[in-house]
């Protein structure tokens, strides 16, 4: 008897080959979601829309996740890797945050971002969500990167900002001349401005 006869693959049948299934669901409802919320917005985008999108039915996406409220929490959920990203020179830092976030969007248009950006617009309850995850996700770890500067939430906030508006000109919006522009040359122009909120006071050379 060989290993895989001792050990056969998982079946629609077993236990495992349920689960498997039933991540396989989940994950595809949660992709079409995030392209509905993108698309449509959280007050447009309706669950029958999202079960067809998905090839289930509405009872499955209730079962997976309860209710629209729940499922937008969901497939809006996204992470910046900060600390990961950050470096002891702020512009190297800056630049790859900057060029992180604009990759991912670049990649995957109904990013989760995306998603929670859209449906901002519309909704209260999506606003509080996209506020909620910018503080923790951005505006929290870059401030205390910055420790004991007064204005360091204010820095941090502001480079969050800037970064957001670039990431939605370039691919919400898409205005021509940032959406036309090669990655390397929007970091090239962008990185040095971005770069100055995050040299604390006491590092800068004297004047």
């Amino acid at each position: 008897m060989t290993s895989d006869d001792a050990h056969p693959p998982p079946t629609a049948g077993t236990a495992d080959g349920r689960e498997r299934k039933g991540q396989r669901t989940r994950r595809r409802i949660l992709e079409a979601a995030r392209k509905q919320f993108a698309q449509s917005g959280f007050e447009r985008a309706t669950i029958r829309a999202i079960a067809a999108d998905a090839g289930v039915d509405k009872a499955s996406v209730i079962h997976y996740f309860g209710t629209k409220q729940e499922l937008f929490r969901e497939a809006a959920d996204w992470h910046i890797p900060v600390t990961e990203l950050t470096t002891d020179d702020p512009g190297q830092s800056v630049e790859n945050y900057l060029r992180y976030m604009l990759t991912s969007w670049s990649n995957d248009p109904d990013t989760p971002m995306t998603a929670l950006l859209r449906a901002s617009m519309t909704s209260e309850e999506a606003a509080a969500l996209l506020r909620e995850r910018v503080t923790e996700q951005a505006v929290d770890p870059v401030a205390e990167r910055l420790g004991d500067d007064p204005d360091a939430r204010l820095r941090a906030a502001l480079v969050g900002a800037m970064m957001m508006g670039i990431a939605t000109h370039r691919y919400v919006l898409r205005l021509p001349d940032l959406a036309a522009a090669d990655l390397t040359d929007v970091l090239r122009v962008s990185v040095p401005v971005l770069r100055e909120l995050l040299v604390r006071p006491d590092d800068r050379p004297p004047a």
